[in-house]
């Protein structure tokens, strides 16, 4: 009797750590492979060229934050945006 309930709970255990083991795969499966947002590609409106948004050159224009590959595009941007005013 006691061997019964043993293997029992045994049973119940063991299925237990599987299913638990199945649905972190499964959830690991399903995520995103995201990159993280220090990699996120940014495209330099004046040049078209992608560059990380880490290393990208950000400035505040019109109320939005634009990107640029290098501190000349962005300077070229800005005439660009007084000149279209």
């Amino acid at each position: 009797m006691y061997r019964l309930l043993i293997i029992l709970l045994l049973l119940i255990i063991v299925s237990l750590l599987v299913r638990t083991a199945l649905r972190q795969l499964r959830r690991r499966h399903d995520e995103p492979h995201a990159l993280d947002a220090k990699d996120e590609l940014v495209q330099d409106p004046v040049c078209q060229m992608y560059v990380t948004k880490a290393s990208a050159v950000s400035a505040r224009i019109g109320g939005r934050t634009h990107y640029f590959c290098s501190r000349s595009c962005a300077q070229a941007f800005e005439k660009q945006a007084a000149a279209s005013e």
